[in-house]
């Protein structure tokens, strides 16, 4: 338990110190540009493709739930709704944290083990703030974005998987499924990946941070990383729902 709860400490201040040096210059705004690109634009292919898929599957499973009750016309709504409110937003954060948090760890890793980042602290480099800064800076960036392109992924493969069905036409499709949708949805729902992609770069950054036993290690850290940013981002999730509630009332009802 004391091992658990100082590694917990540990984690913490590694990300409140990220959170002061992200305000104090340098900024390193072409290595932030950088890892936004890495993050966000060659994650994009897998956030649509994921997107698309979870939007056809939900469709299908909407349609069977509301035909029952004849309120097949309801399909669009609940199908967004669940997406822009929870399943989007979750499904990124896990998804990222697979794809981005291993590497993030297995590069970081590498370097430790094999004394790239002792080389940079003796060229009068800060590699806390060049290596663990700029991710986290462009993690917390790119989340937000993701997270949008996942929506409306899976909202245009609930209308490919209903138009097959019903043949319903793209513009009542998606005037029905922002039909119950206000910014008070979109913008908390959105806004909490933020605090999904610090965890996933704070925690991959420790971990490659305090890397040791060579390649084993590295191979080590990358996994851990995986399941300590998935499991964070899980039970975070539900913290922020809760907060979500409290200030939009709305959004529970």
């Amino acid at each position: 338990m004391l091992t658990g709860l100082e590694s917990v400490g540990a984690v913490a201040t590694f990300g409140g110190r990220a959170v002061v040096e992200a305000f104090r210059p340098p900024y390193e705004a072409g290595e932030i540009l950088r890892h936004i690109y890495q993050f966000g634009y060659r994650s994009a292919p897998l956030i649509l493709t994921a997107g698309f898929a979870i939007g056809v599957v939900l469709s299908m499973h909407t349609r069977a739930s509301l035909e029952r009750f004849g309120a097949e016309a309801l399909i669009p709504s609940g199908l967004a709704i669940a997406l822009i409110r929870e399943t989007g937003p979750l499904t990124t954060g896990l998804l990222v944290s697979g794809r981005v948090g291993a590497g993030i760890g297995a590069e970081i890793g590498a370097m430790n083990v094999t004394e790239q980042i002792d080389a940079l602290e003796a060229n009068a480099v800060d590699a806390f703030k060049f290596l663990a800064v700029t991710r986290i800076i462009a993690c917390m960036i790119a989340m937000p974005l993701l997270t949008t392109l996942m929506n409306f992924a899976g909202i245009f493969g609930g209308y490919v998987a209903e138009s097959v069905v019903s043949g319903m036409s793209w513009p009542l499709y998606f005037e029905r499924s922002f039909l119950y949708i206000g910014f008070s949805d979109i913008i908390p729902a959105t806004m909490k990946t933020i605090v999904f992609g610090y965890l996933i770069a704070v925690v991959s950054c420790y971990l490659g941070f305090t890397t040791s036993r060579g390649t084993e290690g590295v191979g080590e850290a990358s996994t851990r990383s995986v399941v300590m940013a998935s499991m964070l981002i899980i039970l975070s999730d539900v913290v922020l729902v809760k907060i979500i509630f409290f200030f939009y009332p709305q959004v529970a009802s």
